[in-house]
């Protein structure tokens, strides 16, 4: 069999983010959250709350799912990495996860519209995610071995980029044949093909499957091309694993630059997780949208995050991954000030005409701010990270890099839930993002913009 070239490869390697992105286009952002919030929220209503109570409690609700899954893949991630480098193999790995990945998306189904087995419905969610997410740490622990140090930012940018671009193609689909509108037709002014059921919200539930069988399909390519090179395993198993990781947590402090980096990006990370995971559902609850309006709205904020992280890919390549993500946290901020300065009916504190369509405007420009500054946010750090990363144990500094994206992933949940159900005001839960970017930007400051890879040679002990 003819050996894999290295550019087809890469191209394998850009075919995860493809397959994997719709689980948090459709299902955290702009389809299964909306449609589980405004599910929650009537069923709390029904219950004897008001509305603006059964919507912060609602969006509490899926603030503690993703506060707990978030929690589970920090303190899983580590270790698991550390198993993984020592056993010299990582697909068989990504093949485990993305079981997880299919179970929790295929579940999504039987989210009843009454609110019912909303509980149920949420733990098959938290299991995709968890499996999702574990995946992404082993996939990101290869980029070092599929491009060179010096094209890295280009080639993370384009893999964020690619799977941004599939993403989109699925929102599309999702919106041209199975999204119904109040007429019970879709944009495109057809019923939802299989004969779906827009009264039992089968037109929304069946995000689940698709996605799943998305993953599926596309998967085959990565599968097929990103062929592990053969790696001496080392002994020790489970315990040469949690000696080796407990080693490297030790020696952790000694590599200032790194400690810093998975400190800052600890917090920006975790606050742009919630502008991804409640930015559809301030829409829903807050502007009223439809998923219709919120599936357009995530087609705008889809191409700019592919368009915007090729783009920051070729300024890491020319400038550094560290510029790129201070522009990219300062711009978020700025979309963060305005989403707590308006709702329906003010800005800033300025009155706005009944029926007035600016906030609609001003949140579309959000939405492409978001996306465009999430995606070459994300890329950029994935860079950042190759200039910290032992190459003797690559899967283990993403996995830490994977702790730091979720060791607090519960605060930004927690905050906005705990915000919200305060001031009972959906609206202003989301100013604890603010603070948080603002810590992972001065944490920055002490980052090294080349890395410290001078101290490769001394983070590691043997793992035996």
């Amino acid at each position: 069999m003819a050996e894999i070239s290295q550019r087809k490869r890469r191209f394998g390697w850009y075919f995860f983010d493809w397959a994997s992105q719709p689980y948090h286009t459709l299902i955290v952002t702009f389809v299964f959250g909306p449609y589980f919030a405004a599910v929650a929220a009537e069923n709390f209503m029904a219950s004897g709350l008001t509305e603006m109570a059964a919507d912060a409690r609602a969006q509490g609700l899926w603030s503690t799912a993703l506060a707990v899954s978030g929690l589970i893949i920090a303190f899983g991630a580590p270790l698991i990495g550390a198993i993984a480098d020592n056993a010299g193999r990582r697909i068989p790995w990504i093949v485990g996860f993305s079981v997880l990945y299919l179970l929790g998306a295929l579940g999504i189904w039987w989210t009843l519209p009454d609110g019912s087995n909303m509980l149920f419905a949420l733990c098959l969610f938290c299991l995709g995610f968890i499996g999702a997410e574990y995946a992404l740490i082993f996939v990101n622990s290869q980029l070092p071995s599929i491009t060179s140090e010096d094209a890295a930012g280009a080639t993370s940018g384009n893999g964020f980029a690619f799977g941004y671009l599939g993403g989109l193609l699925a929102l599309v689909f999702m919106l041209v044949f199975f999204q119904a509108m109040d007429s019970g037709k879709t944009v495109v002014g057809v019923s939802p093909i299989f004969g779906l059921d827009p009264g039992a919200q089968e037109d929304k539930r069946i995000v689940g499957p698709f996605v799943a069988f998305w993953y599926l399909i596309f998967m085959l390519p990565y599968f097929r091309w990103v062929k592990e090179k053969p790696q001496q395993s080392h002994v020790g198993g489970v315990c040469g694993a949690v000696r080796t990781h407990r080693t490297t947590l030790k020696k952790l402090p000694s590599r200032k630059s790194l400690l810093n980096y998975l400190v800052s990006s600890m917090f920006y990370r975790d606050a742009l997780n919630g502008l991804y995971a409640f930015g559809g559902t301030y829409a829903a609850l807050v502007l009223d949208w439809s998923i219709v309006s919120i599936g357009i709205f995530g087609i705008v904020s889809v191409i700019a995050a592919g368009v915007l992280s090729w783009l920051g890919g070729m300024f890491d390549n020319k400038y550094g991954p560290k510029p790129v993500i201070v522009s990219a946290i300062l711009g978020l901020t700025v979309v963060c000030f305005v989403i707590v300065g308006m709702d329906r009916t003010q800005l800033f504190g300025v009155s706005l005409p009944e029926g007035s369509n600016l906030p609609d405007t001003i949140f579309f420009a959000c939405g492409v701010l978001i996306g465009g500054f999430g995606g070459t946010l994300q890329a950029a750090s994935r860079t950042l990270m190759v200039r910290h990363t032992d190459p003797a144990s690559p899967t283990e500094s993403f996995a830490l890099y994977g702790l730091s994206g979720r060791a607090t992933s519960f605060v930004a949940p927690a905050l906005i839930g705990l915000i919200t159900t305060l001031t009972e005001n959906t609206r202003l839960g989301v100013a604890p993002l603010i603070v948080l970017f603002a810590i992972g930007l001065f944490l920055l400051l002490y980052v090294k913009a080349e890395g410290d890879k001078e101290t490769w040679s001394v983070s590691r002990a043997p793992a035996f």
